[in-house]
């Protein structure tokens, strides 16, 4: 048997209590209608984290219940699906056999650094698809588990190079290419992009440029990627808010780009532009 431990914190002191709770030994945490649940192995455990947030609210509600034991191990699948955006879907592996591998997409998210699941990597697949043609040299910067990259791969792109900076993401990239059957297309690299992506461009003119990035950064690559990027070449971005949206198209326009298609999901706002 488990136990199922609730608490139940004012709406101010939530995020505080959640924060003491991971950091008294919480593996996972739930919100539902404003309680904390967590599953525990035994009382101590959840003596332990009911003191935790009982410290910073004294005032919570604290409940316990035992449960049914669940393998928590592989249980988290069933709350896992795959995302359909356009031509593409990508699907964790176990949902792989329902789907055209053509245009699958296979992230295992208990490895993945990105997959479908933000509105930010659903609004570079949609809006690729009408502007990767087949043939295209990519670069995808800040690829993460590599899921763009692939996506471009799968629709055509004879080159993609995927550039990331985060050496502990780099294995997991490498391992999504082999897996979903694209290594003699897509590169990976890491490294800054500052400086690779120029080095990319040398190799092969780069036509079309991802970049699911904050917008900070967009700012601080928008000169490199102009000077990289091919004549009539398309840059992907998203990571924007969409209340950032006037602002950036603002500074496009000022750096001479056009903007192009464009898609906004909940709070974020993703862009293609042109060179105007």
């Amino acid at each position: 048997m488990t136990i199922r431990l609730s608490v139940v914190p004012s709406a101010d002191t939530l995020d505080a209590v959640s924060t003491a709770m991971f950091a008294a030994g919480a593996e996972a945490l739930q919100e539902a209608n404003g309680a904390l649940l967590t599953n525990v192995p035994d009382d101590a455990t959840a003596r332990t984290l009911s003191a935790a947030a009982l410290a910073i609210d004294p005032g919570s509600i604290i409940e316990t219940a035992e449960s049914p034991h669940v393998d928590w191990s592989t249980a988290w699948r069933s709350q896992i699906r795959a995302h359909t955006v356009g031509l593409l879907t990508v699907a964790p592996p176990w949902l792989a056999d329902s789907f055209l591998p053509e245009r699958l997409i296979v992230i295992d998210p208990a490895m993945a650094f990105g997959t479908g699941d933000h509105e930010t990597t659903r609004g570079v697949l949609r809006v690729m698809q009408d502007v990767i043609r087949p043939g295209d040299v990519v670069a995808d910067l800040g690829a993460g588990s590599a899921v763009l990259a692939i996506a471009a791969a799968k629709l055509g792109a004879a080159r993609v190079f995927a550039i990331e900076n985060d050496p502990d993401a780099i294995g997991n990239a490498e391992a999504n290419v082999q897996a979903n059957g694209v290594a003699q297309q897509v590169c990976v690299f890491e490294g800054d992009a500052h400086v690779l992506l120029p080095l990319a461009s040398l190799a092969q003119p780069v036509r079309v440029v991802l970049a699911n990035i904050v917008s900070g950064v967009i700012c601080e690559l928008l000169p490199v990627i102009g000077r990289s990027l091919a004549e009539g070449g398309v840059v992907i971005f998203s990571g924007m808010l969409v209340t950032e949206r006037d602002v950036m198209v603002e500074l496009f326009e000022t750096a001479g780009w056009a903007l192009g298609p464009e898609h906004a999901e909940g709070e974020w706002w993703t862009c293609s532009v042109v060179r105007s």
